[in-house]
């Protein structure tokens, strides 16, 4: 599902609606606080894209953004029925 592009890791996770899209953006924000590495995303009603990438590092993939990138896998296969 992830790739890697143009120095960044990027994924679209698609959900049945709105409101479960923003219930997995709530859980994902609590995942991003406690990793302290926080994601460039965007949400169009049942949809939620990630571009990751550490600033902190020049703008590229490391692997706190390989990291995150797990936990936001891990927690959308909560929401695939």
């Amino acid at each position: 599902m992830w790739k890697e592009e143009n120095n960044c890791l990027k994924a679209t996770f698609v959900f049945k609606d709105f409101v479960e899209a923003f219930a997995f953006m709530s859980e994902v924000a609590f995942a991003a606080e406690k990793q302290k590495h926080h994601p460039n995303w965007s949400n169009v009603y049942n949809s939620v894209s990630f571009e990751l990438n550490t600033h902190d590092a020049g703008n590229i993939v490391t692997e706190k953004d390989h990291r995150l990138a797990e936990a936001i896998s891990a927690i959308y296969k909560k929401y695939q029925v």
